[in-house]
């Protein structure tokens, strides 16, 4: 709930990455050097929108709770209540899952 006092500004994403698998299928352990890097995300906060050349304000094209797609590297991640987020611009979220 800590992210619920923290707005993200202009067309910045807050999301919380999925967490990855730490067993296989089969039942094996997977070290944390072999778990493969999560690129999905839930989004829990967005900004208002930034402001385009004609001075409208384009809003944010996900909405809080859709699983998006991130790109391998990039984002800030910002730590709330000892718990790890990630900040993205809006144009960065390489896609969106359909539900």
């Amino acid at each position: 709930m800590a992210f619920r006092k923290f707005l993200p500004l202009f067309d910045r994403v807050l999301v919380e990455r999925l967490i990855a698998d730490t067993v296989t299928k089969g039942g094996i352990l997977l070290p944390e050097k072999s778990q493969g890097k999560v690129l999905q995300a839930t989004v829990v906060a967005i900004g208002p929108g930034a402001v385009n050349p004609k001075g409208d304000l384009q809003s944010v094209s996900v909405k809080v709770g859709e699983k998006v797609l991130l790109p391998e590297y990039g984002g800030t991640k910002v730590v709330l209540d000892d718990k790890d987020y990630f900040l993205f611009r809006d144009g960065d979220i390489l896609g969106k899952y359909a539900e």
